[in-house]
């Protein structure tokens, strides 16, 4: 897989992510909240487009000036399990 593929799964993975914040993919990766919808458009079938901006849309924890100060972290602690 070369580095674009990379970046480009990395980017739809963390635009799934119920507490990856919009503003953490523009820090790492340029993009803002209307380019990575852009990009998921481009990206994932029309279904699938659907059902993400579902998830997003209005969801608190994907924008951080609308995140509760309890949230201070990008996972939830049972979401990666010890191998």
């Amino acid at each position: 897989m070369t580095s674009r593929q990379e970046s480009l799964s990395r980017i739809i993975e963390m635009a799934w992510e119920d507490r990856t914040p919009f503003e953490a993919i523009t820090i790492q990766y340029g993009l803002n909240e209307q380019g990575v919808n852009k990009l998921m458009r481009q990206h994932l079938k029309p279904s699938s487009f659907k059902l993400w901006r579902k998830r997003v849309s209005g969801r608190k924890t994907k924008h951080l000036k609308l995140r509760s100060p309890d949230v201070n972290r990008g996972y939830c602690p049972t979401q990666y399990k010890q191998r």
